[in-house]
């Protein structure tokens, strides 16, 4: 590409600065992309080397999970320099390079970042944890034991055990909502607040496109430290924690949610909309109040753009009417909101193997999420339909895996490398041992294998996307809430006078459903979609989609 060329891509790219809004965002687990050196770890020139395939996708944006500086306690997850590239995946100039060939692509880039928590090898910590006295005692949450040497209170990490861990130094405790290696940050103190504003501008500078926030609604603490109420057991469910895991025992009134975080959003909101263009996608994790929180940060021009909630993570099958349920509980708290939907992420279970899909089912799981109101977040490897892999305790990475082994096998299954080709038994990904093996049930999946297959799943994936972005009542439009009959789901999109119809028939027997009164012509055939009847019925197949553009 010329110069005038990327002049020209960059201005477009600026130039658009409501691409979040039904953007489709891919998101990219950067150890187990591409490895580059032979080392067996991904890494950003891994990365960049396969951004045209990513581009190849349609897709609006990547989505970068932490790259940082990191003990690597939970990959990169616990950061122990915001501004620096971890060596395991590169350098500074490496990150640059991938940004301009991202650019060059008509991709834009955005990167995880992890605020609520640093590592305790960071440098804050490393003085904070030392004495009450030195100038970033207060950059953590440290507390007093109760009088009988207790932890403050009782708050539960996510990880298992306490979430509080004992400093003999301070002879105080410090708050870890996750690892005892990963302490919590002090957002009451607004120094704090300054740095990690400071964190995001540095990246901002670097020419990147917008932030995905690691557990948004974390960021704060009560400031007394009060007891979490116990949850009543038929209020407890397994959507942020394993069901084996005490943390849902509790109702997390205190340890997260708390008011003051709309404060720093908008903190954080106004030094975006100095970047024309930035934009940021949270991740709520709560399993009760999740999507009113998304509706609460979301809500109008002052806080984050989009975020995303759980209930389409969820272990639960997702039936025609757990998704009526979920778009009309969004219709009724996040009015002036924006969700950004994902089925599979770096936490959870492959939705081919948690929801046990057919091919003929994850088809039509993807039309559905390129059809409905909010922006797409895709994972890695989704577009190939790889299930869950099977890693042995041996080889387990994951802390959590670990520790709850074997009623919860932890997250090690959904981060095993990508499958470029099938011609060796690291998939492309490595020349090396990879650092969790490729699983062999995903090899005939690969991505050279599903290119010279007309029918793959990869292709579907593309023509849902460039569906979605043909028709501006898909990505931006608004619906007129979302229906079941019986295994069916149906809306209709509209923006600007344009009307689609969507119907997606969830199950394995055939359904008729009524068009909507007037005059329809049929889109989306090359999904599969089928065409009404002369009589406004429209008849679906198994696992069929009906898309029709009103006239």
């Amino acid at each position: 590409m010329n110069k005038k060329a990327e002049f020209d891509m960059a201005r477009t790219l600026v130039a658009d600065k409501d691409w979040w809004r039904g953007a489709v965002i891919y998101q990219i687990y950067p150890r187990s992309f591409q490895d580059s050196n032979g080392d067996g770890i991904g890494d950003l020139n891994g990365i960049t080397s396969r951004l045209p395939y990513v581009a190849s996708l349609g897709v609006d944006a990547i989505w970068i999970s932490p790259f940082f500086t990191s003990p690597m306690k939970d990959f990169g997850y616990d950061v122990s320099d915001y501004r620096g590239v971890d060596p395991m995946f590169g350098t500074l100039a490496d990150f640059d390079a991938l940004v301009e060939t991202a650019h060059a692509l008509g991709l834009r880039v955005m990167i995880d970042l992890v605020l609520s928590h640093t590592s305790d090898q960071h440098p804050w910590f490393a003085k904070s944890h030392v004495d009450r006295s030195n100038d970033k005692s207060d950059w953590y949450v440290w507390s007093d034991p109760k009088p009988d040497g207790t932890p403050p209170n009782n708050w539960l990490s996510i990880f298992g055990g306490p979430a509080w861990t004992w400093e003999p130094r301070r002879e105080q405790y410090y708050l870890h909502n996750f690892l005892s290696t990963q302490p919590d940050l002090n957002f009451h103190n607004v120094q704090v607040q300054d740095a990690l504003l400071d964190v995001t501008r540095f990246w901002l500078d670097r020419g990147v496109d917008g932030f995905r926030l690691d557990t948004i609604n974390f960021y704060y603490a009560d400031k007394e430290l009060r007891d979490n109420p116990a949850l009543p057991p038929e209020q407890r469910n397994a959507t942020i924690a394993p069901s084996v895991n005490p943390y849902n025992h509790q109702e997390h009134l205190y340890s997260k949610n708390q008011v003051e975080n709309l404060e720093f959003l908008a903190r954080f909101r106004s030094l975006l909309d100095e970047y024309p263009g930035a934009a940021a996608v949270g991740e709520v994790g709560d399993a009760q109040r999740g999507l009113e929180i998304m509706g609460q940060y979301t809500e109008g021009d002052e806080r984050v753009q989009m975020c995303y909630a759980f209930e389409f993570l969820a272990k639960d099958p997702l039936t025609a009417a757990r998704v009526v349920e979920v778009l009309n509980k969004v219709d009724d708290v996040a009015t002036d909101g924006w969700a950004c939907w994902a089925f599979s992420n770096h936490d959870v279970i492959r939705h081919a193997s948690r929801w046990d899909l057919s091919p003929a089912a994850m088809r039509a799981y993807a039309t559905l999420i390129l059809c409905l109101r909010g922006s797409v977040c895709l994972y890695q490897g989704e577009e190939l339909g790889l299930p869950e892999a099977d890693v042995a305790f041996e080889d387990l990475q994951d802390p959590y895996g670990i520790e709850f082994w074997p009623e919860f096998k932890g997250r090690d299954g959904c981060r095993t490398p990508m499958v470029w080709e099938p011609s060796n038994s690291h998939g492309g990904f490595t020349t090396g041992e990879p650092w969790l093996p490729v699983s062999r049930d995903h090899l005939h999946n690969a991505v050279s294998t599903q290119e010279h297959d007309p029918a793959a799943l990869l292709h579907h994936y593309r023509k849902a996307i460039a569906l979605r972005h043909a028709h501006k009542a898909l990505s931006k439009g608004a619906h007129d809430g979302v229906n079941a009959t019986g295994d069916v789901v149906h809306f209709a999109r509209t923006h600007d006078g344009q009307v689609i119809f969507c119907a997606v028939n969830l199950s394995d027997e055939p359904a008729t459903l009524d068009l909507p009164d007037g005059a329809w012509v049929t889109i989306g055939s090359e999904l599969g979609s089928t065409a009404p009847s002369p009589d406004g019925h429209v008849h679906m197949g198994a696992w069929q989609v009906a898309l029709a553009l009103k006239t």
